[in-house]
């Protein structure tokens, strides 16, 4: 191979760079280096030289050049052996790196730009060909600065929205906590019988919330409550609807009248859900609206009130198993001004329970997709009938995710269950 290295001045340089390149020459010629480097410098480039492969792993130890321009043929490590070392360097800045060759069959091109070539320069290097080499190079390096510099961003701000998804998440952890002491006992013991509660949201937070407060002696008041869609707005919606709904601030319990003597005890289901449509309506600046059950229950009777607006009828599951599903259905609340609701009685007897389930279950969409509905409902409590308190609802959510296929409902789950143990002449 010729040694011999010709370039022909140009005659019209670029212009003077802002911030010139550093480029590193290496050839175990000092004529050729010299040449290069004198072409190189008067071209605005900053130049570093090295006469060997090895001499050229030093100097990028010390200081990684922008440019290589070295020469194929050299003794020890050759340029593409010097190539293939060179490219192993770590850093994320990338250098454009020209092989000096008088090479040119395929097999040996496919070589070098295996080894890590970005582009050949035939040998005698023409110096108009070098200086559009040189261009190009900078071209590329510029690209790849920008890409750099974009993939950074995009680093940080997936570090960004990391640490803020972190964070939202630790706050609906929090609000699901905050959510979930809405409903304090989940199972309580009354003189007439005994009352268990389900709420299960489908995310850390959902729409819907299930209670009971104190109404006049002998009286239990519960609430089913479910509000449209999901996430924090609808739990942010429940937790003002507790508000309405309290069973420590019966004053402001709106399904609840104040008695002369200072005692409270229900009011009509009916007239309170109207009362509260009106207060939603001009209270609260939201789309949402919910369905609503309100169940007065005599403790001495079983006569059950309920007002139902727009959720699934309640079941009453007789002692004997027997299952009785009744209701108006009813409109839901919040969507317009000036509706009426209607509410109907039921009655339980000795050893009867008062069941009031979601939708989130009955339209529960099953591993066919198709929905649990009513019918599927009655077999599940008919195959539950024999199980009481809160197992009742362990035992309902591990049929319901049997029934699906999965662990997780695309619906928050809620219900009530009371077991009537009778009135006092009844025991």
């Amino acid at each position: 191979m010729s040694k011999q290295l010709a370039i022909a001045d140009t005659e019209v340089l670029p212009e003077e760079l802002a911030a010139p390149k550093l480029v590193l020459v290496v050839d175990d010629s000092r004529l050729q280096r010299k040449i290069l480097t004198s072409t190189l410098s008067r071209w605005g480039y900053e130049v570093m030289e090295a006469d060997s492969g090895e001499a050229a792993m030093a100097a990028c130890a010390v200081r990684r050049p922008e440019l290589v321009l070295s020469d194929w043929m050299m003794p020890g490590m050759s340029g593409i052996e010097f190539c293939k070392a060179f490219r192993e360097l770590s850093g994320e800045d990338y250098s454009y790196f020209i092989l000096l060759t008088s090479k040119s069959e395929k097999n040996d091109v496919a070589e070098g730009l295996d080894a890590g070539a970005d582009d050949f320069l035939t040998k005698p290097v023409d110096g108009n060909e070098l200086r559009a080499r040189m261009m190009a190079g900078e071209r590329i390096l510029e690209m790849q600065s920008e890409l750099t510099l974009q993939n950074r961003v995009i680093t940080d701000t997936l570090a960004e929205l990391q640490r803020v998804y972190d964070s939202l998440d630790n706050d609906l952890v929090e609000a699901k906590q905050l959510q979930q002491s809405l409903v304090r006992e989940r199972h309580k013991n009354f003189e007439g019988g005994d009352l268990s509660l389900l709420l299960r949201s489908s995310g850390h937070v959902g729409g819907d919330l299930v209670g009971f407060y104190p109404a006049a002696a002998g009286h239990l008041g519960l609430f089913a409550i479910d509000v449209s869609g999901h996430g924090i707005s609808s739990a942010l919606m429940t937790a003002r609807l507790a508000g309405y709904l309290s069973a420590s601030a019966l004053d402001q319990n709106v399904a609840l009248e104040k008695l002369p003597d200072g005692t409270y005890q229900s009011r009509p289901p009916a007239e309170a859900i109207e009362t509260l449509n009106e207060m939603v309506l001009e209270e609260m600046e939201t789309e949402h609206y919910f369905t609503l059950m309100l169940a007065d229950i005599d403790m001495e009777t079983g006569k059950v009130v309920i007002g139902q607006a727009g959720h699934p009828h309640p079941v009453i599951q007789r002692k004997c198993g027997t299952l009785v599903q009744e209701g108006t259905g009813g409109f839901p609340v919040g969507l317009m001004s000036g509706v009426t609701f209607s509410q109907f009685e039921m009655h339980l007897n000795a050893g009867d329970r008062l069941i009031i389930l979601s939708d989130g279950v009955t339209e529960c969409p099953g591993a066919d997709t198709e929905m649990l509905e009513e019918e599927g409902l009655e077999t599940m409590l008919r195959n539950l009938h024999d199980v009481s308190g809160l197992a009742f609802f362990e035992s309902l959510i591990w049929s319901l995710s049997e029934f699906a296929g999965a662990s997780e409902f695309p619906d928050d789950v809620s219900g009530l269950l009371f077991e009537y143990r009778g009135s006092s002449q009844e025991k």
